[in-house]
């Protein structure tokens, strides 16, 4: 299901008649400031390994644990999503959180189930993500809500999988070999899933436009103003 304009991309998503049978569908949050491959490659992992029929990429009008400062607008980051997930058709983007209301997951979540009675819900996440759950708003309702699938990302894992969040619903923790009926399995139920990343990050791919934008105008200044960089 695609938007022909990014700015209706959630309405259409609350437009959509009920299905025939009960969909599976990943949900995957984030700021995508910018969307990159990392995204596109969990979210492949995920239909294939949690069996789902589609994941939908829910583009936040504002991470509340996260600045303003350098975050593109929103029509900006849905486009640019928009564009890296067109070779996939199992991948929706959607502002859908801007005509909910919502700011935090745990009210998208609610609202969602609300919305699509039918459809089963897993929410989808990185492990940098389950390490600081705690710190999100009312995080075991999370958890209590949908069945919730982990991937790995370097560096986090281990910690990831010592946090608060992981200790608290250790009991309900789900070995990857079923991790194919996840969607199918009452909350709480979660599955951490060791495999292939992508390295890719949001952070590094802004940091490095910054650097190479300074390098840029450094080269120009250099040549016309005597080295001057202006910010």
């Amino acid at each position: 299901m695609w938007c022909a304009v990014p700015a209706n991309c959630g309405r259409d998503l609350l437009n959509q008649t009920a299905p025939t049978r009960a969909k599976r569908v990943g949900l995957l949050g984030g700021s995508y400031n910018p969307a990159h491959s990392g995204h596109l490659h969990i979210s492949q992992l995920a239909l294939e390994l949690l069996h789902l029929d589609e994941v939908w990429w829910l583009v936040s009008p504002q991470n509340p644990l996260k600045p303003s400062d350098g975050m593109a607008p929103l029509p900006v980051r849905v486009a640019q999503a928009r564009a890296l997930a067109a070779p996939e058709p199992r991948v929706s983007v959607s502002d859908i959180e801007t005509e909910l209301g919502t700011r935090f997951t745990v009210d998208t979540l609610r609202a969602l189930k609300e919305r699509f009675p039918g459809t089963r819900f897993v929410w989808v996440m990185g492990a940098d993500n389950l390490a600081e759950l705690h710190r999100w708003k009312d995080w075991p309702m999370i958890f209590e809500s949908v069945p919730v699938a982990v991937f790995d990302r370097p560096t986090y894992s281990f910690p990831a999988l010592q946090a608060t969040a992981a200790q608290r619903f250790a009991s309900a923790r789900v070995e990857r070999d079923r991790a194919g009926e996840l969607a199918d399995l009452d909350p709480p139920a979660w599955v951490f899933l060791w495999s292939a990343f992508d390295p890719a990050s949001a952070t590094a791919i802004r940091e490095q436009t910054v650097h190479d934008q300074t390098q840029h105008g450094g080269e120009q200044a250099g040549s016309g103003q005597g080295g001057k960089v202006e910010a």
